[in-house]
């Protein structure tokens, strides 16, 4: 396989420099071994050859054999179309073409025999195909073919002729210059344990699978093969941290975190929140560095264990700080902190970019001089002027908004790595956790502290705006506050720019008796703040905005949140602004705006959110909908790998089972060194030496 990697693609038979730079530009196919791992995304069979007298308008795509017996040109510029008869002595069926048309005119003649292969339409009472696949009968790559793969192109490889069957053949000509069985890339054992073909046949049926059985059991062995690997990788290097690099040991639980637990707490703690502290206190005694993931849904009670967690660090002599995406988000940990350690005298900062040079001098010599012992903040913390002294704890909040790199400046505060906690209100799947959050340790917050009601979420049409406005009075009336979200997806979108604005202005004419206040990424940050602080004094009763409210806002007060457009945003989006209400003792609602007029799949996307609160099951929901990388929060500077075949949306057996015989082999053997593990240490080493291993600061 090694010498696979090192062949240059141009050098295949019918690829050349110019077909070799579009792919390597296209599809980072740049070697024999990228081409052969370039995988087919879906497979039609085409076993049977159908005859045109049988064709319906129902008909998926079909395969037919026969000839072109007239090409005739219809339309000038753009609308000009070619269109060829095509007959098999049972009928006629016509061929269209929209482009390359000088390309088809000069490749297919006449009176030849064609195997066709094409979705049938009707038009005008007449049958026709367009853009048909054309190969000549006696040039099938396979003359028993079934399935045959497809493969994901470019519109300029389209454009430059390289299309899926052309991909084919190119992988057929590799397929066929290859002498000799491949050398295998995992070992007896593993192969045993999952039942699993060899790669050889592997790389064949994925290809040229005879059978459905072929085609599934290939899949299988490289689906596995992908998330071994990547399982392999995570988890010895968590391994190899855990061995390697030591932590602070914080050996009691002292006055601070005592007198907090019995003086100063707001409330009882759920039991999730209890177990939590368990895990994080259990971590930081052990004499390791802690690297753990905290999930909790909106609302759970993630800040006072992120504060409690601060206090094990203070109670044995060291500072702790508190990173958060936003300055509003961060001056609100600051405003909740401060006001529930008054009573411990504990020094608290807050440390922001707008802060002025005069205001951050006392800061930072309080944190010099170990004075400070909790900084709250956002980027700021990163820059080099901020120096601690003795940093034991970080907590980062809302972490998939910070890139790994930034993430990592954070550990050169201290000699000696602070232990470390991620915390997300962003639900992830299991899988994707798994993935993305491999080496971490994951506590997870699923239940809702006592005396908050369940939301209720409403789907409503735009044509029940009057019902809407009516309760949305009774509400205010009642002297609650309500949020109103516009999709302003990106700030630079002019319409939606012109829709918030204009949605204002008619909220402002709707509830003239109210005072309403209007939010969006445009606005200075004094601006923006002002607004959010007339909204949480209730001097304003109605909010405006748009998704810039999404991390950071608590009103207990406000019961109501409308998202208007809701069909532009993704569940996890949603999720995450629904969390805005239901944060006070009163019954809250979440309605959900949108045209009548949704795609199937639309709407049962926001069924969803009508049917659970439960944020776990939304981001389940919305991986298998969207796939992992669409989803919001999951993306983020770093993560180091790339599925070429594997699925986590749809493949969570595979990779339970591939992290399963991973952790096996490592608890045996975390070096690898045994010889039974060689191909394993080799194949790894292929697979990840030259990317950058952000492993050890996630």
């Amino acid at each position: 396989m090694a010498e696979l990697s090192d062949l240059d693609i141009k050098y295949l038979p019918g690829i050349g420099p110019k077909r070799a730079e579009l792919l390597a530009r296209e599809l980072n196919i740049r070697s024999y071994r990228d081409l052969l791992y370039y995988f087919p995304y879906k497979y039609i069979d085409r076993s049977k050859t159908y005859r045109i007298s049988e064709i319906t308008g129902t008909m998926p795509y079909i395969q037919l054999n026969g000839r072109i017996t007239s090409f005739t040109t219809q339309g000038e510029g753009a609308r000009r179309r070619l269109i060829a008869t095509f007959s098999d002595g049972t009928g006629v069926i016509d061929l269209v073409w929209f482009k390359g048309i000088k390309y088809v005119m000069e490749r297919y003649k006449t009176g030849i025999n064609y195997t066709l292969f094409g979705k049938p339409t009707l038009f005008n009472g007449r049958y026709n195909i367009a853009h048909p696949e054309l190969d000549l009968a006696d040039d099938i790559i396979d003359r028993n073919i079934g399935l045959q793969a497809y493969y994901n192109t470019t519109e300029r490889m389209k454009s430059a002729f390289v299309n899926s069957k052309t991909l084919h053949k190119m992988i057929h000509t590799l397929w066929n210059s290859i002498h000799g069985p491949l050398e295998e890339t995992l070992s007896p054992e593993v192969i045993e344990k999952a039942h699993l073909m060899g790669i050889n046949d592997a790389l064949c049926y994925i290809h040229f699978p005879r059978n459905i059985e072929d085609m599934r059991r290939a899949q299988m062995r490289l689906k596995f093969e992908e998330l071994f690997y990547l399982q392999l990788h995570i988890l010895r290097y968590a391994r190899l941290r855990n061995h390697n690099i030591g932590g602070h040991r914080f050996s009691r639980i002292g006055e601070y975190f005592n007198r907090f637990y019995h003086e100063c707490l707001p409330f009882t703690l759920t039991d999730d929140q209890k177990n939590v502290l368990r895990e994080i206190r259990a971590d930081v005694g052990s004499g390791r560095q802690m690297n753990r993931l905290l999930q909790g849904d909106v609302g759970s009670g993630k800040t006072i264990i992120a504060l409690m967690t601060a206090l094990m660090a203070i109670d044995n002599g060291y500072q702790a700080c508190i990173m958060a995406p936003t300055e509003i988000l961060a001056a609100q940990h600051y405003e909740s902190i401060s006001e529930l350690l008054m009573p411990l005298g504990l020094r608290v900062e807050l440390l922001t970019g707008s802060r002025r040079k005069r205001e951050r001098e006392p800061i930072l010599a309080g944190l010099a001089s170990g004075d400070v012992r909790i900084l709250i903040g956002t980027h700021a913390l990163l820059e080099e002027g901020v120096i601690f002294n003795n940093l034991g704890m970080v907590i980062i909040d809302e972490q998939h908004r910070f890139g790994v790199a930034q993430r990592a400046k954070l550990w050169g505060k201290n000699t000696i790595p602070p232990h470390v906690l991620v915390m997300t209100a962003t639900p992830i799947p299991r899988t994707l956790a798994m993935t993305v959050y491999g080496d971490l340790d994951v506590s997870l917050i699923k239940q809702l502290p006592p005396g908050r009601k369940p939301i209720q979420t409403l789907l409503q049409y735009d044509n029940r705006r009057e019902q809407l406005n009516a309760s949305l009075r009774r509400q205010l009336q009642k002297g609650r506050q309500v949020y109103i979200v516009y999709p302003l997806i990106e700030e630079s979108e002019k319409s939606d720019m012109k829709s918030l604005l204009e949605g204002y202005e008619t909220v402002q004419r709707t509830f003239p008796e109210y005072t309403v206040s209007m939010v969006h990424g445009k606005m200075k940050p004094v601006e923006k703040e002002e607004q959010m602080q007339r909204f949480a004094r209730n001097e304003a009763q109605i909010m405006v905005a748009t998704t810039v409210i999404e991390v950071g806002v608590n009103v207990p007060n406000a019961t109501v949140m409308v998202i208007e457009n809701a069909e532009r945003f993704g569940l996890a989006q949603l999720h995450q602004l629904r969390g805005r209400v239901g944060r006070g003792g009163e019954q809250s609602y979440c309605i959900l705006m949108s045209r009548y007029d949704l795609t199937q799949e639309t709407r049962k996307r926001l069924e969803i959110m009508t049917e659970t609160n439960d944020g776990f099951v939304i981001a389940e929901a919305d991986m298998r909908m969207r796939g992992p990388g669409d989803m919001e929060g999951t993306q983020q500077s770093g993560i180091a790998f790339e599925l070429h075949i594997a699925n986590l949306a749809q493949d969570g057996q595979i990779l339970q089972l591939a992290r399963d015989i991973a952790m096996d082999i490592l608890a045996d053997d975390v070096m690898l060194e045994h010889h039974r593990n060689a191909i394993l240490r080799k194949e790894l080493h292929r697979n990840y030496s030259k990317k950058i291993n952000w492993g050890q600061i996630s």
